[in-house]
């Protein structure tokens, strides 16, 4: 049996799965076939089954199928970990592979660093430019003074480079610089120069063309490989794709690459939990072996290496970011649309929408964290 939206719901089964479903819902404000904003549609019998079986890997191919549907997948997602099933809706199975892997392999080798490039971050630059904004920051906006996400973001890049305390002439290393945003900004409105580093070739390509003229240089290559000495060195976006087994490393090589006086700012996706674990829907169509940071994770790692000066959450304001993109994707979808597939583009709205519902719910966090060297002197960072 295949589903069909366009003949409405379906009605219920009468069978354990769909039984099991409803108990663990219950006391969340959802319900089955309803008519309120975070309620689930069933287009398919099996879906229940599906879920149970495969938790948030089935819960997500289900939507991508076109077997559930609901019209704020966000403020559905927030109700489910606020009601406390973000741990129940991943398969012990699915749990226990991804620890096992992560355990004995790592997952981000300088040889599989390539991956997340290619499944993710070259998956299209049309796609990017419509659902970012001017500046294509893919990283949460600072929207303490904003009114729109182009004002988040410009203020994000500001506040970053307030917090580097940069000087024109000064050699600013961008490790995961994206398609440029930050690079761009700072050589423009600091006379700076900037090296970004990517393992996107997409990116690189779109980045060198946002930085004509600037002192700045794109190149694709990994943290690892890096050499010569930077008065600066920030890193936005890109810490959750390094993998706690190279966490060492990666301070490491901030720290050979910063002077006495050097500034480290690290922009990253946090966890509540140190457990080693990934969202099995995520960690396949989103983000490969992608690994959250915990904040025992980033001062364990750091404080061989660095000294921890500031440390700054405003993972709250990842939601509106989202929801932002979100609104974006949905208004120019039809631009690109014969480029893409339906798949695709429920693929992207139920990761744009799930990971807003998750910041709403703060089961991720958000931060900025300045380390130095431990250069003389206080340090005041700027909000």
């Amino acid at each position: 049996m295949t589903s069909d939206p366009r003949l409405g719901p379906i009605a219920l089964p009468d069978t354990r799965a769909r039984r099991v479903f409803e108990k663990l819902l219950d006391g969340s404000g959802i319900t089955l076939n309803g008519s309120a904003p975070a309620d689930i549609r069933v287009y398919h019998p099996d879906v229940f089954s599906r879920v149970l079986h495969q938790g948030t890997l089935g819960l997500g191919e289900a939507y991508m199928d076109g077997w559930w549907e609901c019209d704020r997948i966000d403020e559905l997602a927030h109700r489910l970990l606020r009601h406390g099933l973000g741990e129940h809706a991943q398969s012990k199975s699915e749990r226990l592979m991804y620890r096992l892997q992560s355990g004995f392999f790592n997952l981000q080798s300088r040889a599989r660093a390539h991956i997340v490039g290619e499944a993710h971050y070259d998956f299209g630059n049309d796609l990017f430019e419509r659902m970012l904004d001017d500046t294509m920051c893919y990283s949460c906006g600072y929207w303490k003074d904003a009114g729109s996400l182009l004002e988040a973001q410009r203020a994000k890049l500001a506040l970053a480079c307030r917090k580097l305390e940069l000087e024109p002439g000064m050699r600013v290393l961008d490790i995961g610089c994206g398609w440029g945003s930050f690079a761009e900004h700072a050589a423009r409105h600091h006379g700076v120069e900037v090296t970004g580093i990517t393992i996107s070739r997409e990116q690189a390509e779109l980045a060198r063309r946002r930085c004509e003229g600037l002192p700045v240089e794109i190149l694709l290559e990994d943290y690892r490989e890096l050499e010569g000495r930077f008065d600066r060195v920030v890193s936005i976006g890109m810490f959750e794709h390094v993998g706690h087994r190279n966490y060492a490393t990666y301070f490491g090589t901030v720290e050979r690459l910063l002077p006495a006086d050097g500034l480290f700012l690290l922009h990253t996706i946090g966890s509540n939990t140190s457990h080693i674990s990934a969202d099995p829907w995520i960690n396949r169509y989103i983000f490969p072996n992608g690994v959250l940071p915990s904040a025992k994770h980033i001062a364990q790692a750091s404080e061989e290496h660095l000294l921890m000066e500031d440390w700054q959450n405003f993972g709250a304001d990842y939601d509106r970011t989202l929801m932002a993109w979100l609104e974006n994707f949905d208004a120019h979808w039809d631009e690109i649309a014969d480029r893409y597939n339906q798949r695709t583009q429920r693929m992207f709205r139920y990761y744009l929408s799930i990971c807003a519902g998750a910041f709403r719910a703060r089961n991720l966090q958000l931060w900025q964290v300045v380390l130095s060297k431990g250069r003389e002197g206080r340090y005041d960072a700027p909000r």
